[in-house]
């Protein structure tokens, strides 16, 4: 079967104080599906359920984040999270608090069925 693309959200997360790569994570992931209602999957005949829903974080240091605590961010479907080297540490003024930005791209899709 073929997945067919059917949502892409993008969303922006971030840790002010603790550099948190998984916190700005799930923040970013947060942003991207909190201001959407998928209703149309009905209209295919599938369920919540029957989506895969396929994530990139993007951060500086992609090793520190918990793919598996930022896939409970979502709550249906079939998941998979990948941390790719990219999002914005911003250096603070001390040295010693920057702020890290995660980017997040929340990819829907469903089997075409054939």
């Amino acid at each position: 079967m073929t997945r067919v693309r059917c949502i892409t959200e993008m969303g922006m997360g971030v840790d002010v104080h603790g550099r948190d790569a998984t916190k700005a994570a799930k923040r970013a992931v947060s942003d991207a599906i909190r201001h959407s209602s998928l209703g149309f999957f009905r209209m295919l005949g599938k369920t919540a359920n029957d989506m895969f829903v396929d994530v990139t974080i993007a951060v500086p240091n992609p090793e520190d984040v918990d793919t598996a605590a930022v896939a409970k961010e979502l709550p249906y479907g079939t998941k998979t999270v990948k941390a790719i080297a990219g999002g914005l540490e911003i250096a603070s003024d001390l040295g010693n608090d920057p702020i890290l930005i995660a980017n997040a791209a929340v990819i829907v899709s469903f089997d075409d069925g054939k």
